[in-house]
């Protein structure tokens, strides 16, 4: 059985605990997905199963030729399997793979904020705000030498467009998986917007 599965963020809410805590959750659509492809180390090298999720509702170009099982889905990604691991085209896969308590790696990308400054996208203290300094309050300061090495590494923390990168949120604690309704509560927030795709697998981290 594959060890991940693909949903869709719904939303973030919350709940108190027994002892009076209030802790945040993130509902997920989570599947269910179709097994529309398995890879193996025979013929492509490694193993990994596609899994088709979400229905199509207009076919890219790209997609005209792609088999029936393909075709049918707006979303297709890979997840690695194990060597002991055994999948079939067309098999199920639901949020059951799932149980309260487990811990799960989640990727998404993360909401774009446009361009920004150093001060708000790395964090920068910005420069002096006395000794006649008057324009350089959120500037980034130097960003390489003149005459060595001349030029500036590749890198560098500078102004530019923030978020909208592909991001992992790692040992996420699972507080129910309803299969009846393909819904996931995972503890804590996920990156990603509503209604972002999102990638989740089991973790091997451990606490």
């Amino acid at each position: 059985m594959t060890q991940g599965i693909i949903g869709k963020k719904l939303g973030m809410s919350r709940i108190f605990g027994d002892d009076g805590k209030v802790a945040a959750l993130t509902a997920i659509e989570a599947g269910p997905c179709t097994v529309t492809q398995v890879k193996t180390i025979a013929q492509d090298g490694y193993n990994a199963v596609q899994l088709g999720f979400s229905e199509a509702k207009r076919l890219k170009p790209s997609q005209q030729g792609q088999p029936k099982g393909i075709k049918d889905f707006r979303y297709l990604r890979e997840f690695r399997l194990g060597n002991e691991e055994t999948v079939e085209v067309g098999q199920k896969i639901d949020v059951s793979l799932f149980k309260s308590g487990d811990l799960v790696d989640i990727t998404g990308v993360s909401k774009g904020k446009g361009f920004a400054g150093v001060v708000k996208r790395h964090h920068f203290a910005g420069g002096p705000k006395t000794h006649g300094q008057s324009d350089r309050h959120r500037a980034p300061g130097s960003i390489g030498a003149s005459a060595s090495p001349g030029r500036v590494f590749k890198g560098m923390r500078m102004a530019g467009h923030m978020g909208n990168k592909r991001v992992t949120a790692c040992n996420l604690e699972v507080f129910e998986a309803d299969p009846a309704r393909n819904l996931l509560l995972v503890k804590g927030a996920v990156p990603g917007g509503r209604n972002g795709l999102l990638l989740i697998k089991k973790s091997g981290r451990g606490r």
